[in-house]
């Protein structure tokens, strides 16, 4: 990149709207990641922002290590070329199994400053030189594509599994799908960040595609040699006062079925990262976290492991993904089952999305509690799940979902 600058953030409140509007038309991809300052265990995502015009897939991603910076998404239909597997179902929008990009256009945000990075001169007085005033989306309709009566009856039969020792935990979803033209991926997005701000939260678009992503969850970061992996299973609503929303954070701590969901999927990571790890690095940090969000307290654990030498992003990869988290165990089982009760191809719903960075280093989210759009179509879903155990009552994970579900039902159906 030839040019490096330093511009003071514009005053007026739509400059990220003028910024994103201008990738739009500029670039084929872009990134734009942010922690909203939410504190969480190793950090949320840098506040950055990346663009550029060429896309590979993930088995291109080793070739630019040491070169440049990489972003990009995995698609949990990846699973495929991993492992045994296929996904039959149709595909709500068209994802491409990997998607990544070297940027043209680097720009990190700190300190209410910009620092530019880019092949070309950052045209700042073009994009930023009035003060417009931000549309608003239309209020769409939201149709699920599974009924109340089909969730209940699935959850029984996905116990009777459980009993017949197929598997002990499996994360069923449920899809919403919707269609808008003129619903606007970018004012999404920051509707989403005004209801639902989180630590793993971007705005990253292919193409006519998009990903709108509030995500609590971080499936994999590595620094150094170290990698960090931290699985969330277990969510209850936040209180409408002090008193009761501590009662709720400790009614999740205490409960013995979300720390027997979190620890299965927190074994499952141990095993995961122990096929790429150091014998004996692999180590719980910690066990049944709670962390509040705005409208979820959630369980979070952290798993460690020191990574063995010379292991390639594309191994890693290979090694741990799907995120536990977002199947179940035993992993390939629940992926087979996963493809029977659910009724759509999840897409990048439960991938994963990051930065490769050239040293090596890089961290990547779990896609959840995320829009997925298409421009061209004017076609969005979006997706929930909780893990069903031997004990679980389908009524309460039904309800879970639905609180899943609500900032981004918020912000499809309601104009504030």
């Amino acid at each position: 990149m030839s040019h490096q600058s330093v511009f003071q953030i514009p005053t007026h409140q739509h400059w990220q709207y003028q910024l994103l509007q201008w990738l739009d038309e500029q670039f084929e991809y872009f990134a734009f990641f942010q922690s909203n300052s939410i504190s969480y265990p190793y950090d949320g995502f840098p506040n950055k922002i990346y663009a550029g015009s060429v896309g590979f897939t993930l088995y291109q991603v080793d070739d630019y290590q040491g070169k440049s910076d990489i972003v990009g998404i995995l698609s949990y239909d990846l699973k495929n070329q991993i492992e045994n597997l296929s996904s039959h179902h149709p595909s709500l929008v068209d994802c491409r199994d990997s998607d990544f990009f070297v940027p043209e256009l680097t720009i990190e945000i700190k300190d209410g400053v910009f620092h530019v990075k880019s092949v070309d001169e950052f045209p700042f007085e073009k994009i930023f030189g009035f003060n417009n005033s931000l549309n608003t989306n239309p209020v769409v309709k939201v149709n699920p594509l599974t009924s109340k009566e089909k969730y209940f009856a699935d959850v029984k039969s996905i116990q009777n599994h459980i009993r017949e020792g197929d598997m002990y935990e499996l994360n069923y979803c449920m899809g919403f799908t919707f269609e808008e033209a003129k619903w606007n991926p970018i004012i999404g997005f920051l509707d989403l960040m005004r209801v639902s701000p989180m630590p793993f939260s971007a705005l990253f678009k292919s193409g006519s595609g998009f990903l709108i992503a509030a995500s609590p969850e971080r499936f994999l970061k590595r620094e150094e040699q170290k990698l960090v992996a931290q699985p969330i299973k277990g969510t209850i609503k936040r209180g409408k006062t002090v008193l009761e929303d501590k009662a709720l954070k400790e009614q999740l701590l205490h409960s013995e079925k979300e720390r027997a969901e979190n620890l299965m999927i927190v074994d499952l990571m141990r095993n995961d990262l122990s096929k790429v790890s150091e014998v004996g690095s692999v180590r719980v940090e910690e066990l049944f976290g709670v962390y509040p969000f705005a409208k979820v307290h959630q369980m979070i654990s952290t798993v460690t492991s020191t990574l063995l030498p010379d292991v390639s992003f594309s191994e890693i990869i290979h090694s741990t993904f799907p995120m536990g988290s977002m199947t179940g165990a035993p992993k390939i089982k629940c992926m087979e089952l996963i493809e029977r009760y659910e009724n759509f191809k999840r897409g990048w719903f439960s991938g994963a999305l990051g930065i490769v960075e050239a040293n090596g280093n890089f961290d990547f989210n779990v896609v959840i509690r995320s829009i997925i759009f298409d421009k061209d179509t004017g076609k969005g879903y979006f997706a929930v799940g909780s893990a069903i155990t031997y004990d679980a009552d389908a009524a309460y994970e039904y309800e879970e979902c639905l609180l899943k579900a609500s900032a981004i039902l918020s912000i499809l159906t309601h104009r504030e």
